[in-house]
């Protein structure tokens, strides 16, 4: 489970906009991939309230992973799109990671 601080940028002290909330499962026998299951829920700005939903196949070792958005609330109602995640650094020892999320969304 996963409730992570959504920031503009990948420092500690950036601007906090909203939450990332989900889970993920290691999901394959050959190389490090999870099932990522993740709400981008908005907290500030006209996106308030608003939220995201990416599921999809997370192969972690790749420099870039390419995840769908499968739908959203508020002003991204009935979204689709992508998302590409790549990891800004990763701490062996806590496991802890820092990861950059670009998504491209259609919505009415």
């Amino acid at each position: 489970m996963i409730d992570n601080p959504l920031t503009v940028g990948p420092e500690l002290s950036s601007k906090l906009v909203g939450r990332a909330q989900g889970f993920y499962a290691s999901a394959s026998q050959e190389e490090i991939g999870f099932l990522m299951t993740m709400n981008f829920a908005f907290t500030e700005g006209k996106y308030n309230g608003s939220t995201l939903t990416v599921l999809g196949r997370n192969p972690v070792l790749k420099k870039v992973r390419e995840m769908p958005v499968v739908g959203g609330s508020g002003l991204f109602r009935f979204a689709n799109g992508y998302a590409q995640a790549s990891t800004h650094n990763f701490d062996p020892k806590t496991g802890d990671a820092v990861v950059e999320y670009n998504i491209y969304v259609m919505h009415y």
